[in-house]
């Protein structure tokens, strides 16, 4: 099974997951979405599987940041081309388990979850 982590390497939440994959010896392939970019395609999926309001991180700087216009009306496009343009928005960590997404970090579910997977 290949295990991707995407997210921004210093998130505290992110150095929480990474540490907890390592601790259980799981290999995996981290995804700096802030350095490298996110694909249209992977965000279409993610929102697709998920729901573009379980993705965009309403509560975080970047968001309250922007201008009041765009946090107006969002739907999965306008908030889809807001993660493009500011990968900051994405909820953090996105754990892809061969096309399997969690989004968050909880020990609990990765443990359930990586090892029924693995």
């Amino acid at each position: 099974m290949t295990i991707t982590i995407y997210g921004i390497r210093n998130c505290d939440t992110i150095r929480k997951a990474r540490s907890w994959l390592e601790g259980q010896g799981v290999v995996y392939r981290f995804h700096d979405y802030k350095t490298a970019g996110i694909e249209r395609s992977n965000l279409e999926y993610w929102c697709r599987e998920l729901g573009w309001e379980a993705l965009l991180n309403r509560a975080g700087t970047t968001f309250r940041k922007l201008p009041d216009l765009d946090k107006q009306e969002l739907d999965a496009q306008k908030a889809t081309a807001l993660m493009l343009a500011h990968p900051s928005l994405i909820k953090r960590p996105v754990l892809d388990l061969d096309g399997r997404l969690l989004v968050g970090f909880k020990p609990e579910l990765y443990e359930s979850v990586i090892s029924v997977t693995s």
